[in-house]
């Protein structure tokens, strides 16, 4: 789960690039006795998951004592400017954790190696091609997509009980009008004070455009001579028009919740403020963590459209530097920590799902427990999200939409202006960096 990226973390980045450069001594270069040092920068956080990294790293170099891996401890908060810092200083870890929506700039930059002359042929067949595509920039791969994260639906099941509402299933999803339907009588058989659904829409443009996907929306677009340009089409306005019109119109979600992160959702889901929360498929660790005792909650597939359970996401990936001088080296690295029973195990320790073909099939991750089996059923209709490839799309996300969709769910826009500052505004964002 990526936390916001602090463009004010200088001196986060700092610290922690110096903490990465106090494991080694000089990155990339051998030993006085010959062994192959790497670093690796891991932005694992849950307990289980920093374990998991931990434990394969020293499984690995106790087995490879002629190639040695450091494990360095990055933050999901600070990664961007950290990197950008040691890419610039020439200080960058071998081995790089980060997220496909965060590489365009680094990859067109020249700093991370192209990996389709690294990896061997058994990682390149056990990713699907749809997953490549979120780390496919030009001609290149410059990461290996491993973990994805869907949005779900966390659900209070005795309230969706007591209401007599349908319970959808991966194989018969609620459609978005029926969900908007269920969600008024949920409203209505809870009771005044409480609402159907939680909508956490601090982060909203990844919410909007990545569940857009579902409904046929994409907005980003590429012209026949390959210049991507922002349209706002019928499956475009379905989500945002629904969370607009379950706050304003149906009164069935709350508007208290919009600026919300969704940890701040999770005391109200709990005291049966709210019966539905939309949220990244790794919140069940916090729900397993935090719920009251005998709180009886499941979860959903996410409403379904024109595209079917189809959703965006932005994969967990694994990079090499291009400066690194043991290339080789750090994707034999990448191969035994993607194999498929340790990708498994990284999942499980994230709570969240593996883009690894063989590693989805484990039966670990099917069971009925915490919804795995759901998740992995979405996971097979999971597409890359609709923009980070594209050059410009930080500065239209935090400069653009951000704002644009934070006005529009709040009420103080109109779907027209919405539209407006999306496409025309944005569009002149694009056409900058598309000029280079």
């Amino acid at each position: 789960m990526r936390g916001a990226r602090l463009l004010t973390a200088a001196a986060a980045a700092l610290a922690l690039l110096l903490t990465g450069c106090s494991t080694t001594g000089d990155r990339g270069t051998d030993g006085t006795d010959g062994v192959v040092r790497l670093r690796f920068q891991s932005l694992a956080w849950q307990p289980e998951s920093v374990d998991a990294n931990k434990e394969l790293v020293r499984q690995w170099n106790a087995a490879h004592p002629r190639i040695q891996v450091d494990y360095v401890q990055g933050s999901w908060d600070s990664v961007h400017d950290q990197l950008l810092t040691s890419f610039e200083g020439g200080e960058a870890p071998d081995l790089i954790h980060d997220a496909s929506d965060d590489l365009a700039d680094f990859a067109y930059g020249g700093y991370l190696a192209d990996l389709r002359g690294l990896l061997p042929a058994r990682l390149r067949a056990d990713v699907p091609e749809r997953s490549w595509r979120t780390t496919t920039f030009g001609n290149g791969i410059y990461g290996v997509p491993f973990l994805q994260e869907p949005r779900m639906i966390m659900a209070n099941r005795s309230l969706l009980k007591d209401a007599g509402v349908r319970v959808p299933t991966a194989e018969h999803p609620w459609t978005w009008p029926e969900f908007r339907q269920v969600a008024k009588d949920l409203t209505a058989a809870m009771g005044e004070g409480r609402y159907a659904v939680a909508w956490p829409l601090k982060e909203p443009v990844s919410v909007s455009l990545n569940l857009g996907l579902s409904a046929g929306g994409r907005l980003f677009h590429r012209d026949p001579d390959g210049r991507a340009v922002l349209r706002f089409e019928e499956g475009d306005a379905v989500v945002p028009g629904t969370v607009r019109a379950m706050v304003d119109t149906d009164r069935t979600a709350s508007r208290a919740t919009l600026g919300s992160g969704g940890s701040d959702t999770l005391p109200g889901f709990f005291g049966g403020k709210y019966a539905m929360v939309p949220l990244g498929f790794s919140y069940r660790q916090q729900i397993v963590r935090q719920a009251p005792k005998g709180f009886d909650w499941t979860v959903l597939p996410a409403p379904a459209g024109a595209g079917g359970l189809t959703q965006g996401v932005s994969p967990q990936t694994l990079s090499i530097a291009e400066d690194s001088p043991h290339k080789k080296e750090a994707a034999q690295f990448l191969d035994f920590f993607l194999q498929p029973r340790n990708t498994v195990r990284l999942a499980r320790g994230d709570w969240m799902l593996p883009t690894s073909t063989a590693a989805l099939a484990d039966p670990a991750l099917h069971t009925a427990a915490y919804g795995w089996a759901t998740g992995a059923a979405v996971a097979r209709q999971l597409s890359p999200a609709p923009a980070p490839s594209v050059r410009g799309y930080p500065e239209w996300k935090d400069k653009v939409a951000t704002p644009a969709f934070q006005e529009y769910y709040s009420g103080a826009i109109d779907a027209a202006e919405l539209r407006k500052r999306l496409v025309v505004d944005g569009n002149r964002v694009l056409a900058r960096y598309q000029r280079r």
